[in-house]
């Protein structure tokens, strides 16, 4: 009995354990609500999507917790009005339109499966677009209607609640990697859609939930390596400001209200043609709900006209009003009293020196190397993000610096100047030699000195056979990299660092650092770096986590 019964439980969910999922997706916002928002692109954030997102369940929560009886129906209704009433933004309510399709088709059944789970989500995707005046691909409806989709497909194999879960969440972070492709202000800023990003955790709490997992802490969104990306920076306060585009507001007014208690003689029409009317005066429309209330948000620059399009239709309701003008004011008084003179941005590949140049207070990083060249365009819209008069670019890369130098002339607001480092350990040298109270042509004529000091190399393996500098090499050979040529290669990572090492070093160096990459786990770099100190008594070697792809070591030597 007690395996038939896990055996049904794995495929079918009951009220209560529906309860506890969408509890847990409510928490999954909540505890990563400031990662969200830190994704959010737009010059004055309207609220912030994760905020709104967490607001918006958590008034389906309140409802929830005020449920006396126990069915799928009541859970159903307690999470539409739940959502409707406590909708906030474009994010919230379109979050709230998803819920209300989805729980208009699991009210119809007391044991959710699969089946009945997908097309849940194919109602909810279909009111969440038709709320929507004018849909955008690349938004938060991209993800969920691409993981609708998936879930109806999913459907129709023989999978447990757990693996249908698991695959819509893997599904739901494919597309979702793909959004900054299909928006061009999410590829500027190098961020992926905020709203589409708590859409995944919010169903990554719903699988929480049916596990009875706790969520035990916020989680960051891992951009994929194939994408050129600005490093996220998940600070609360943060938002991904563009500073050229700041006066950049048609509609100052950002307003929401509801309307209840309806005229006998309104219909769905005159709501229908109330959303025509606001999308005539203003932009971000949403109107939605039926004869028992309607959840408005418009930006206009006349509320007052929109309150009295409104009273037409019933009485009005907890009306919000915000001044995003003023917002934009403030924005530009915090700029202005925060500008630096120099900023500095820096390209590189890896975890570790991503951390590592934050630690030494670059302003920007953008992820990029040998496999994965930005764009003059990518570099440009970095450059605009950093509040400052000025910005040195540390390309780091050969193959990137044609593009930084292109870069300048896309933000002719600001004093771009490139310093050409060929390789991250330049890069690191022209930051350690970086003086805050010098002028910036000052900072790049000191950094070009500095990098001239630096001997780098690598070490990474071989994709086809070739001979270079009278070497033989077979494709899956280690090979040594000097700054120039193929040095040295063979069939063992710590003998060719070893070699090229030797062939690198020079009497007066004192200091030998090395970054292992993603490739090397911390105890073999740890038991190559004490091989070295060994073979090179006479330097002090410094082992550093660079994280680097494809290169199981970066060396430099000074």
């Amino acid at each position: 009995m007690a395996a038939a019964a896990r055996t049904a439980s794995e495929k079918y969910i009951n009220h209560a354990v529906m309860k506890r999922m969408v509890i847990s997706g409510a928490i999954s916002l909540d505890i990563n609500r400031a990662q969200i928002d830190a994704l959010n692109v737009f010059p004055v954030p309207d609220g912030d999507t994760g905020t709104n997102m967490s607001l918006t369940m958590k008034s389906v929560v309140n409802e929830l917790n005020n449920l006396t009886t126990a069915s799928m129906d009541e859970l159903a209704q307690a999470v539409s009005q739940g959502a409707l009433k406590g909708a906030r933004g474009n994010s919230g309510v379109i979050l709230s339109q998803i819920l209300k399709g989805f729980s208009s088709v699991i009210a119809t059944s007391n044991d959710i499966d699969i089946k009945i789970f997908a097309n849940a989500m194919k109602r909810g995707t279909e009111l969440a677009y038709s709320a929507v005046s004018k849909p955008k691909e690349g938004t938060m409806l991209t993800v969920i209607r691409v993981m609708s989709e998936s879930a109806l497909e999913f459907s129709h194999r023989p999978l447990t609640i757990q693996d249908f879960l698991e695959n819509l969440i893997k599904s739901g972070e494919e597309i979702l990697a793909q959004t900054p492709e299909m928006l061009d202000v999410l590829k500027k800023a190098g961020v992926v859609d905020s709203g589409g990003f708590g859409l995944v955790l919010f169903f990554k709490g719903l699988l929480s939930g049916y596990l009875e997992q706790e969520i035990s802490g916020a989680e960051d969104y891992n951009f994929s390596v194939s994408t050129t990306t600005i490093a996220p920076d998940t600070d609360d306060d943060h938002v991904f400001i563009d500073y050229d585009s700041l006066d950049d507001i048609e509609f100052g007014y950002c307003t929401e209200f509801f309307i209840i208690n309806l005229h006998k003689k309104t219909t769905l029409t005159d709501i229908d043609k109330l959303r025509d009317t606001f999308n005539n005066m203003g932009d971000s429309v949403l109107v939605i709900g039926d004869l028992n209330l309607v959840k408005v948000h418009v930006h206009t620059n006349n509320p007052g006209v929109a309150l009295a399009h409104a009273l037409e239709l019933g009485e009005i309701d907890k009306i919000k009003i915000e001044n995003m003008l003023e917002q934009n004011r403030e924005l530009r008084k915090k700029m202005e009293a925060e500008r630096k003179p120099v900023g500095l941005l820096a390209v590189c590949a890896g975890d570790g020196f991503s951390s590592i140049f934050k630690d030494l207070m670059v302003d920007q990083i953008i992820e990029g190397g040998q496999t994965m060249n930005p764009s003059a365009n990518d570099i440009s819209s970095a450059i605009k993000h950093i509040n400052a008069e000025s910005v040195i670019v540390l390309p780091n890369n050969k193959n990137i610096i044609l593009a930084a130098e292109q870069a300048r002339a896309l933000v002719p607001s600001k004093n771009v100047l490139v310093v050409p480092t060929t390789d991250i350990p330049q890069g690191l040298a022209a930051v350690l030699s970086y003086n805050p109270e010098v002028s910036a042509q000052d900072n790049v004529h000191n950094m070009n000195d500095v990098i001239q000091s630096i001997t780098s190399g690598s070490v990474t393996f071989a994709v086809r056979n070739s001979e270079v500098n009278g070497l033989k090499i077979g494709k899956g050979d280690i090979i040594g990299i000097d700054s120039h040529d193929i040095v040295t290669k063979g069939s063992n990572v710590d003998k060719v660092t070893i070699e090229l090492i030797k062939k690198m070093k020079k009497p007066e160096h004192e200091i030998i650092s090395l970054y292992y990459g993603c490739d090397v786990t911390e105890e073999e770099a740890n038991e190559f770096s004490a091989l070295a100190q060994e073979a090179f008594p006479d330097c002090e070697v410094t082992l550093l986590y660079g994280g680097q792809p494809l290169y199981y070591y970066i060396i430099s030597i000074e």
